[in-house]
């Protein structure tokens, strides 16, 4: 039995979600050509930073529009998840009734498919962690750019083009070269999704009681009073267990990422100040709307990810150099958790990592 009709999820998402930027075909064609030239530069430059390897050239990239990405997450999440689920429900001793199986599926995919067309004006780049598994010589995933995400957002900002999409190009091939320097990755994030989903209680009466309490701290989150998201409200406590490993490895991807963005720019991306300065920017700002909607679905925990994340990668960067840091790469046991994140002396006494040689 499926929980999400996924075809519905992608046929409300691709109807809601509006195209984009209007460009000659010729215009799309050159921006395509563009990211695809500056993704593979920005790998040479984010090898170079880190001293880890990177991925195969050329392989596992893709540059997409806004319904292309939702197709892409939603067939990687329906080959992965739907199995776990089907065998979460194959040892529940009492069946979802057939009102519920059918119903409830449907509900679903409408509920999904909103989101993914919110997400799909606002993505302008991913690691598809779950697209093609690795092999030798090549990670595995899938690179992916949102070509009209990143036009509209520098076209709002007015900011140099070239410089913005070298700029989103670092980031995500950032993660990218993170895996291929640990492709046990791939394995352990599959392991907690697991792991989660194991976790759940799809009982419905107890379902019920979870999404009754979520209710009440809905109005608190939309109205800023509470920063816990939709997915932490209705959560079971085993499940807040795993997340907490979850946000552990989320924030260093996510951190290093941006640290790495940052100190590459100055050298290659010389309008890099403007650009940070005016994408931060655009990030606090929006709508109240739009600040409900961030803070119900997770999004600005994210961006507490990313400034967590940051401070832990450039904090063991500063005491024991980036080979040092890159320890992080060798083994599940050695990524930080979330109080570890916060508190990289922690992770640094764990670990055992040496201090940086300097002249």
């Amino acid at each position: 039995m499926q929980l999400v009709d996924w075809d519905l999820a992608v046929a409300t998402a691709v109807r809601l979600v509006p195209p984009g930027p209007r460009l000659e075909l010729a215009d799309a064609t050159a921006i395509v050509d563009d990211l695809r030239h500056l993704a593979a530069q920005a790998e040479q430059h984010v090898t170079a930073y880190t001293g880890l390897p990177a991925g195969a050239d050329g392989v596992g990239f893709a540059v997409v529009d806004r319904p292309g990405w939702i197709r892409s997450n939603v067939a990687a999440f329906t080959d992965l998840v739907d199995p776990l689920i089907e065998t979460v429900l194959d040892k529940r001793a009492k069946p979802i009734g057939p009102v519920m199986s059918v119903v409830g599926p449907r509900a679903t995919g409408v509920e999904v498919g909103a989101l993914l067309a919110y997400l799909g004006t606002r993505v302008l780049g991913q690691f598809e962690l779950f697209g093609p598994p690795p092999t030798e010589g090549n990670p595995g995933g899938r690179l992916t750019l949102v070509a009209p995400n990143i036009v509209a957002v520098e076209q709002a900002l007015a900011v140099d083009p070239h410089d913005f999409r070298l700029w989103v190009c670092l980031h995500e091939v950032t993660h990218r070269t993170q895996f291929a320097a640990a492709p046990w990755l791939h394995e352990h994030v599959r392991s907690l999704l697991r792991d989660y989903i194991s976790a759940s209680d799809l009982d419905p009466a107890a379902l019920m009681g979870r999404l009754k309490q979520a209710l009440r701290g809905v109005g608190e989150t939309v109205r800023g009073q509470s920063e816990l998201s939709l997915l932490e409200l209705v959560q079971t406590p085993e499940q807040q267990a795993v997340l907490d490993r979850v946000t552990g490895l989320m924030s260093l991807l996510e951190g290093h990422a941006d640290v790495v963005m940052d100190g590459v720019g100055p050298q290659v991306v010389p309008s890099v100040q403007t650009i940070r300065g005016r994408f931060e920017q655009r990030r606090r700002a929006g709508s109240a709307f739009d600040r409900a909607v961030r803070r119900l679905f997770g999004l600005d925990m994210k961006m507490r990810q990313y400034a967590e994340g940051a401070a832990f990668v450039r904090a063991v960067v500063d005491a024991v150099g980036m080979d040092g840091l890159n320890k992080v790469w060798q083994s599940p046991a050695l990524l930080p958790d979330a109080a570890e994140i916060r508190d990289p002396a922690a992770w640094l006494g764990r670990t055992g990592a040496p201090p940086a040689i300097t002249a």
